[in-house]
């Protein structure tokens, strides 16, 4: 697992060893306000309206290219190339819906508002609010234990008290889930949707819930009707399930790589902006093609420290933080995609070994470490 050094006055009543009282402040905190300083003299901070109507020009013939290729295609196997193709253009719509989230593409929050929750519920079928909710706890306490809702335990578990926990045939998978995580990614679009359901469901407050409820139903009457009305039946199961296990793995391997494998942060332990959003993210080596890919998300120190920087600004903003974290021995870290994976696949494996059965016998576990 992950490991960072802390300094001491940032554990909650740390005291010096010597005297007995806190010790002085860490300059940290000035290191955002130098950087953004010079962000925004750079202009990149501005919204790039030009780009993201040339990006939903792309995304609106891929999918009208899609639909046309199906009523083409008929009764053909060579659906199921329709169906990737879709979850693969869903994705890059949900990375539209969260760069609208953030502010990045109009002027007021609003507007944002009400082109993101347009294109996550109509377009992806997800539920807006929700993944606001989620998504800004993600971005306020990035890898921090209570805090980040992304490394809470769910069918994996992402550190090894919750690791710990785990029992029988579970605690078993538990140990080598690093091997399950992308196999399980095809089940995530699905899970999603349940829990884009299950939150508009529930009891509590949700803006915008029976307009979100009204698109989800709309959308899916409208995807699943066509589609089970004009396909036989098996292909037509065949269809949403390479188009939902696409975008599982899609968004999965997007969003993975960024923080997982990453410094955790302890309960007890307040960091200053800069250093928790520079620490516990990891940006993905590769130009225009990295950031058409992912989204944006491989510029992910930069999008933790200016969330609402438009995507295209993102590689130039890269330079400058960079190049401050440097010259500060700030640590910055950056890598090759595949590797990411390779991290992300050892780190969960390293947790799971906190997963404990206590049914195993002593005798037989004895055998296994000779």
């Amino acid at each position: 697992m992950s490991s960072v050094t802390f300094p001491a006055e940032r554990r909650k009543g740390a005291t010096s060893s010597t005297t007995g009282t806190a010790e002085r402040p860490s300059p940290l905190p000035q290191h955002y306000t130098t950087v953004a300083a010079t962000i925004r003299a750079q202009g990149l901070l501005e919204r790039a309206r030009g780009f993201y109507l040339a990006v939903g020009i792309v995304l609106a013939v891929a999918l009208a290219g899609a639909v046309t290729g199906s009523i083409l295609l008929g009764e053909s196997w060579f659906q199921l190339l329709i169906a990737a193709a879709l979850g693969v253009i869903f994705t890059q719509i949900a990375f539209v819906a969260h760069e609208a989230s953030h502010r990045q593409i109009l002027s007021s929050g609003p507007a944002n508002d009400r082109l993101g929750r347009l294109l996550a519920t109509a377009g992806v079928g997800m539920s807006y609010a929700w993944w606001m909710n989620k998504h800004n706890r993600h971005h306020a306490n990035p890898n921090k234990i209570g805090k980040d809702p992304d490394i809470e335990v769910d069918t994996i578990s992402f550190i090894p008290e919750d690791a710990a926990k785990r029992r029988g045939l579970l605690a078993r998978l538990t140990q080598r889930q690093g091997y399950f995580f992308f196999p399980l990614l095809t089940l995530e679009g699905f899970n999603l949707h349940y829990r884009s359901f299950a939150a508009l469901a529930s009891r509590g407050e949700v803006k915008g819930r029976w307009i979100e409820i009204g698109s989800i139903v709309a959308r899916f009457a409208l995807y699943l009707g066509v589609l089970f009305a004009f396909l036989p039946l098996g292909m037509a199961f065949a269809f949403l399930g390479v188009q939902m296990a696409v975008f599982g793995v899609y968004m999965g391997a997007s969003f993975a790589p960024n923080h997982k494998g990453m410094p955790v942060v302890p309960r007890d332990v307040k960091l200053d902006f800069f250093s928790k959003q520079v620490r516990t993210s990891r940006n993905i080596e590769g130009g225009w093609w990295a950031s058409t890919l992912m989204g944006g998300l491989n510029h992910q120190v930069e999008h933790h420290l200016f969330p609402n920087m438009p995507r295209p600004h993102l590689a130039r903003a890269r330079r400058i933080v960079r190049e401050y974290c440097q010259t500060h021995q700030v640590p910055y870290t950056e890598t090759s995609l595949f590797r990411s994976y390779g991290i992300v696949i050892s780190y969960l494996n390293t947790v799971g070994l906190a997963a404990r059965d206590p049914f195993e016998c002593p005798v037989i576990a004895q055998l296994r470490r000779s």
